[in-house]
Formats: C-alpha cells, structure tokens, sequence
C-alpha cells in the first residue's frame, strides 16, 4: 500500500519535526541556563508535569489519527471526516479541563510532588508551571491536527508549522530571557505564543475542503457519542499508558530532586541531549502508526506485519549511527549548558550510558509497539507499559539510588532494565500473531 518513496516522504518529515523538537529543548535549556541552575532545575522539574500532560494529549490525538487512518484505508472519507472533528472536541474539552485544575492547584501540586526540592528550584517552578498551564489547550489542539494531516500521509504541514512554532519561541526567549531578563517566565511566555499559533495554523488548514480529511464547519456542532466511544477506545488506553508512564517519570524526578541540585541539573541536561539519537526511530514510530492504521483498515495484515518489521529494523540502524556520533560530541555539547565541572563531569556519564544502552534496546520497546497500538492493541500495550514502568523503572530507581548508592546514575540503570523486559512483551506479542484479531473501527 507504501511505496519506497511514499515511507520516506511521511517518515523524513517527521524526523525533521523530531529533531527541531528536542533542538529546541535544547535551545531552551541554554537559554534558561544563563539564569543560574537553580532556573534550568525548575525548568526540568514542571518539564516531566508538562510532557506527562502533552503525552495525555498526545495520545487523545493518536487514537483519533488511528480512527482516521483506518477509514481511509477502506476508502471511507466520510467517517473520516467526522472523526476529525470528533477528536478536536475530545482534545478541546480535556486540554481546557486539565488547564483550569492547574491554574488552581500549581502552589500545593508542586509542593506535593517536589517537596523536597530548594526553595530558589521550587520558586522557579510556580513561574514556569503558571504560563505552561496556559499554553495546554493551544498544545493539545495542534497535536491534533498535526495527526490529523500524518493520518493523511502528509506530515509536511506539521513539520512546518513546528518550524515556525520553534522560530517563534527560540526568537521568544532571546527577547524576554536577555532582553527583558524575564528569567524562566520569558521562556514559558514565549513557549506559549507559539502554541497558540500552532493550533490557530492547524484549525485554518484543516477547513480547507481539498484536504482528504478536513472539518466543514464547527457550527452547530453536536457530538457524535458513538464515534467519540470508538476514538476514546484508543485514545483512553494509550493515554493511560502515556499518563501512567510520565506519573512514573515524575516520581522518578521527585528522587533525583531529593539528590541535590547537582544531579537535577546534570539529570535535565543529559535528559535534553539524550533525545538526538532518538529522534529518527521517534519519526518512524510516529509514521508507522499510518502505515499500519492504513494497512489494517484494508484488511492487509501481511503487509503490516512486513512493515513493522522493516521500519523498526530502520530505526535500530539510525540510532546505532546517531548514538555513536553522540559519544564523540558528548563533551563539548555539554559544554554548551555551561555547567559546572562536577555537574558536567556527571551529565556526560549519563548521556554515555544513554546512548550505549539506546543502541541495543529503544527501537523494539518505543517503535514496535506502535504498530501494534495502529492495529487497536492498545489494552496490551497499555498493560505492559505500566506493568514495567511501576515495577521495573520505579522499584529499581529507588533499589539501585538507595540500595546500591548509585546516585542519579542508578535512575537511568532502572531505566534501561525497562526498556529491556518491554521488548521481551512485544516481540512475544509481534511473534505471537494476537495483535492482528483487535476489532476495528465501524
């Protein structure tokens, strides 16, 4: 159903808005870093609450993309159509939801999961989750779109619009961190003019009736309960499992908090770099979920199949060669952030570690399951990332950082043994053929 040539267009795309994502976080945290380390700390810290909400949202959109993709793979626009708009209702409602509850909870929410950080970290903190809270909606919204236009096989739109979300907030933060010395609220000021003008591009081009998928009119819109049951049968798994796995990961950062300043600091900075050897297998997954949803849609089981496994296959041999390039640029990127020697010498044996452990284990626990989840095996991997987050990443963090007296190191251990059982679930799952019974939209 994918040539050659049609893989390579969705999938370059989105390496490409890969990559100017975690290059802007990047940016971001070099920027915020001239405001001390106790700024980049609380940064990091209302980052893990950030990307768990994002990862909500994300996955919303997904199981609306997945619900897309499918009827366009029998060649039924129409149900497309009104899941898109199904999906912006969905995403519309929760985001603006979730938003209100921070506003009101940031003070005793922060407290409650970083209690234990400074007060200068903790202070940083308040600012930054503040005008975070605000940008969620406008977040949510161009997710949506953006995999709207993936189910579409153009992944070109979104790789634009980030381009001009990421010149706005990179522009954003020179004017208000060094030109207004806005410290860590210029940033997050910044990072919410671009959102909001990321969703308004998504709204305006997904109107537009040349479009495969497009959305006529948001008047007198009335939701369509049964097509929202099948997007939420998705879209509720695999936000569960994205929600479930950033909880992990907040508790996690709520222990390396307790370590000192030191490590959040080394921790945020080897955190940012890390993601450059995953950018290309994030780009595939990410295209996969199409392909798939396309393929299964059709019927095609046998052409999914043989997709999954060429793509991951792909990924592995990018994130060798970007891994190995890390290696031998780790030091002076993270001379970059300007840390400190203690603080830099730690942040390079963590992204060392990171990217001799990506090698071998990410593709197959972060790229496969995405095919699976594109067939509606969502329970399972849902089960299954949860399963390994709580007992093997959470209950090895606190054995190895306590037990053992890794430090910070340790976390990043725990996160490998992981990464490591999740692959033994989804081969056996891949291998086994279940995924391919999974009941499809209607």
């Amino acid at each position: 159903m994918f040539s050659r040539k049609a893989v390579y267009a969705l999938v370059l795309p989105l390496m490409v808005e890969q990559l100017l994502g975690v290059t802007i976080g990047m940016a971001d945290t070099v920027m915020v870093s001239s405001c001390g380390e106790a700024a980049v700390s609380g940064v990091s810290l209302v980052d893990s609450i950030n990307i768990l909400l994002i990862q909500i949202f994300a996955a919303m959109a997904t199981g609306g993309a997945i619900v897309s993709a499918q009827y366009l793979g029998r060649q039924n626009r129409e149900k497309a159509n009104l899941s898109a708009k199904q999906l912006f209702f969905i995403v519309a409602v929760l985001s603006c939801f979730i938003m209100l509850l921070c506003l009101a909870l940031n003070n005793p929410l922060l407290h409650l999961i970083f209690g234990s950080a400074e007060e200068s970290v903790m202070a940083n903190c308040e600012t930054y989750f503040f005008w975070s809270a605000l940008s969620y909606p406008f977040i949510g919204l161009y997710n949506a779109g953006a995999a709207l236009f993936r189910s579409m096989n153009n992944s070109k739109v979104s790789m634009l619009t980030s381009l001009g979300m990421n010149t706005i907030n990179v522009s954003g933060n020179a004017l208000l961190i060094f030109g207004f010395q806005m410290g860590v609220a210029g940033a997050a000021i910044a990072t919410l003019v671009s959102r909001v003008v990321g969703a308004a591009v998504m709204l305006l081009l997904l109107l537009r009736p040349h479009n495969v998928i497009y959305i006529d009119t948001f008047r007198r819109f009335r939701p369509d309960w049964r097509m929202v049951r099948t997007i939420l049968a998705i879209g509720i798994p695999s936000g569960l499992e994205n929600g479930m796995f950033q909880i992990g990961k907040i508790l996690v950062q709520g222990l390396v908090a307790s370590l000192g300043t030191i490590a959040i600091a080394s921790n945020a900075v080897a955190g940012s770099v890390a993601g450059i050897p995953q950018i290309p297998g994030a780009a595939i997954g990410l295209g996969l979920i199409t392909i798939v949803g396309r393929c299964v849609g059709a019927n095609e089981y046998e052409q999914a199949r043989k997709y999954i496994i060429r793509l991951t296959g792909l990924a592995y041999v990018a994130m060798a060669v970007l891994s190995a390039g890390l290696i031998l640029a780790a030091r002076p990127v993270i001379q970059c952030y300007g840390l400190l020697g203690e603080t830099s010498n730690l942040a390079f044996e963590l992204l060392v570690a990171n990217c001799l452990a990506s090698i071998v284990l990410w593709p197959a626990s972060f790229v496969l399951p995405n095919g699976l989840r594109a067939a509606n095996d969502v329970k399972f991997t849902m089960t299954v990332s949860v399963l390994s987050m709580w007992i093997f990443r959470i209950g090895f963090s606190y054995l190895l950082v306590y037990g053992f007296q890794m430090g910070v190191l340790g976390v990043w251990v725990a996160m490998f043994i992981d990464w490591g059982v999740r692959i033994i679930a989804f081969v056996a799952r891949f291998l086994s053929g279940k995924w391919t019974a999974k009941k499809l939209a209607d």
